[in-house]
């Protein structure tokens, strides 16, 4: 089967709120996936929960045609799971931090170092392979915790938010060496905070809001399913907090968002002109700089999906 991972109807509660409600989703052979929401919006509990290190309350996750259970070790062995937090030892060699986690999946010391110097080379890190995670800086701890996410040659590679607060050469490093894996077949789950890394590399996207999947599509059925309506850039020479107030009191105004001397709104009527805009502000007209048509994106998708910044 194509599929690698499917998860169906999952659900979970932390006491009596639902922090997965209903969720189903599924990631083929060669595909990234890729689960986009605001903090707290269920994402890190329902990859746990795929990849069988939470017990859900109900559904199903099937790993490789298998029921994956809390339990299971074979489904588990499939996974190759990257957490947000490094899960490394300082002290230890990136190559024996990687050769430690190699052995506790029991492959043996020849090929072990074969896919040592392997991963090594895919997150460029093999010059590195005898220096102290402890010396590395942010970026190359997270391109070693991806080497060893892989070391056991996993099916699905599951990576939760991979990138955060990495410098721009070991974030690229990242996703070029995902784009590799995906190309030469593996399944990827991706959760990030990056717009244009979902957009880099996902085939298919699902936008999870309060615990629910609220959306799910490649990047261009989003764009074109959410935004019909209009979204306009105002630039100002000098900004005033009274602007907000004018903007959102316009009747065919849905959403204003205020960024530095700029404001973003949604039109809520897509034969609306700038011109009209102009013409509903007043005296306020004279202050505008500039005004743009801007063209939809993952980012506006899920703006108006959840009336958040992704990264709120």
């Amino acid at each position: 089967m194509d599929e690698v991972l499917i998860c169906k109807d999952l659900r979970k509660k932390f006491g009596s709120r639902p922090a997965v409600d209903g969720i189903s989703f599924a990631v083929k052979k060669g595909q990234c996936y890729g689960l986009l929401g605001p903090n707290g919006a269920g994402k890190t509990t329902t990859i746990s929960m795929a990849c069988g290190l939470m017990e859900k309350d109900s559904g199903e996750v099937i790993v490789d045609g298998k029921k994956l259970l809390h339990t299971s070790t074979a489904e588990k062995m499939a996974i190759g799971y990257v957490p947000q937090d490094l899960a490394l030892y300082p002290e230890l060699s990136v190559a024996d931090n990687i050769r430690f986690f190699g052995r506790l999946y029991g492959i043996e010391s020849k090929e072990l170092s074969k896919r040592i110097d392997s991963v090594l080379e895919l997150v460029g890190l093999n010059d590195r392979k005898n220096d102290r995670v402890g010396t590395f800086s942010g970026g190359m701890k997270r391109r070693a915790n991806i080497a060893v996410g892989l070391v056991h040659s996993p099916l699905l590679l599951v990576l939760d938010e991979p990138t955060v607060g990495v410098d721009p050469q070991s974030r690229n490093a990242i996703l070029e060496a995902v784009q590799n894996l995906i190309a030469d077949g593996l399944a990827v789950l991706y959760t990030t905070h990056y717009m244009e890394e979902a957009e880099r590399l996902c085939h298919l996207i699902g936008i999870v809001d309060s615990g629910k999947l609220i959306a799910e599509g490649t990047k261009h059925s989003l764009v074109g399913a959410v935004n019909s309506s209009k979204r306009i850039k105002i630039r100002f020479d000098e900004f005033n907090a009274s602007y907000v107030k004018i903007f959102d009191e316009i009747s065919f105004v849905d959403y204003v968002e205020q960024k530095a001397n700029e404001i973003e709104i949604i039109l809520n009527n897509d034969n609306i002109q700038i011109a009209d805009i102009f013409k509903n502000v007043g005296e306020i007209s004279s202050a505008i700089i500039s005004a743009e048509i801007v063209e939809p994106n993952l980012e506006s998708v899920f703006l108006s999906l959840t009336g958040k910044e992704l990264r709120d």
